[in-house]
């Protein structure tokens, strides 16, 4: 019986079942592999990638015993997306303006009030 790839794609967070070599994708039920901003659309510091990867880890250690399906991918990756909007709202995370296309795709910057 051969392994079937599933996968989440949202817009900011790729999902898959599957470990890297190689940096090649191996399909494995076992091993979850999270993309994490695929298109640098964000400035990323290391404190902000860790909150998102333990909020990926605290996720998957929710979904233990459940069914590995892409219906509870989609979860996860839905989850995720708002945690990265949290973090934009609460300023620990920017928009990269060097981005190949700036759509700000999860709301306009913040900007200072003028006073």
């Amino acid at each position: 019986m051969t392994e079937t790839l599933l996968k989440c794609t949202t817009r900011h967070v790729r999902l898959f079942t599957a470990r890297v070599e190689n940096n090649t994708l191996v399909e494995d039920s076992s091993s979850l592999t999270l993309d994490l901003d695929p298109d640098n659309e964000f400035m990323w510091t290391e404190e902000v990638i860790n909150k998102v990867h333990q909020r990926f880890r605290d996720l998957v250690a929710a979904q233990e015993g459940l069914e590995l399906s892409e219906y509870n991918l989609r979860r996860i990756g839905s989850d995720l997306e708002g945690t990265i909007r949290q973090l934009l709202q609460a300023g620990e995370l920017s928009y990269n303006t060097n981005c190949r296309v700036l759509n700000y795709s999860m709301g306009l910057p913040r900007t200072p009030e003028l006073l």
